[in-house]
């Protein structure tokens, strides 16, 4: 095998996707604080995150984005509609996607039993929905509140809560295959994106194992572009971001003449 191809074998990305489930995202009743804390956890320990949906609380809907999901990326990550109330069907929305019946697991209602026992508390039917999950999922533990979460495939299906689903993730992400992390540099550029689309697409094209990002602003009347620049390669990255910074020169000095 040649070098070349080695090094893509290498350098392959792990990728992941999330789909966020709920009405009350959608009708913006509830304002989503997942999202972030999963692309900020993905980025930190080398898998991209590259697609997010938000689907309501329809079965159809949830199985159609996650079959399409799985099938495209290493991991899926969901977030909502595993709670006790008649709309929460994230566990039967799974099943069905993954073709298994969804049945109250023995160990989930032992948990949960002795959760609301100790508290003086009815562990009611629909309590006992919180229990339910597709045959052969495997649990993700909580912290927070006791009720798992639960792994099937690719597919790690977790609260909306966000202190339970971040507690969630942060028992999964040891067992998660990871990848090589992107190294990042950002340039301060004093010029709009009018100004340096040609000269960074053409930045973009020379430099293909580059990520390059231009993020504008608009401060005191003028706009300027913040200018990242990320890889997996340290010298792949430092001769991408060598050429923005000499295009920033030369345009400074064409804005000065």
């Amino acid at each position: 095998m040649a070098d070349g191809q080695l090094e893509m074998l290498v350098e392959k990305p792990v990728t992941a996707a999330m789909l966020a489930i709920g009405d009350e995202l959608l009708s913006g009743r509830t304002k989503d604080r997942n999202i972030g804390y999963l692309a900020d956890v993905m980025t930190a320990i080398g898998i991209d995150l590259e697609e997010v949906r938000i689907v309501p609380d329809k079965e159809d809907r949830i199985v159609e984005a996650l079959n399409a999901l799985r099938g495209a990326y290493d991991y899926v990550f969901t977030s909502g509609g595993i709670g006790p109330t008649h709309d929460d069907i994230t566990a039967d929305a799974v099943a069905k996607a993954f073709g298994v019946p969804c049945e109250h697991d023995e160990k989930a209602l032992q948990l949960l039993a002795a959760n609301y026992a100790g508290r003086g508390i009815e562990f009611t039917e629909s309590r006992k929905r919180m229990a339910r999950m597709p045959r052969g999922a495997v649990h993700i533990d909580n912290p927070v509140s006791v009720a798992p979460g639960f792994i099937i495939g690719n597919v790690y299906v977790m609260a909306g809560v966000p202190s339970i689903f971040q507690a969630m993730l942060d028992n999964v992400v040891p067992t998660l295959r990871t990848g090589k992390k992107l190294l990042s540099r950002t340039v301060t550029c004093p010029f709009g994106e009018g100004v340096i689309g040609e000269p960074l697409r053409v930045i973009q094209q020379a430099h293909p194992d580059t990520i390059i990002g231009s993020y504008p602003r608009y401060e005191e009347g003028r706009f300027t572009t913040e200018l990242v620049v990320r890889a997996r390669n340290g010298e792949k990255l430092a001769a991408a971001v060598a050429d923005v910074e000499k295009m920033v020169e030369v345009l400074k000095a064409q804005q000065a003449a």
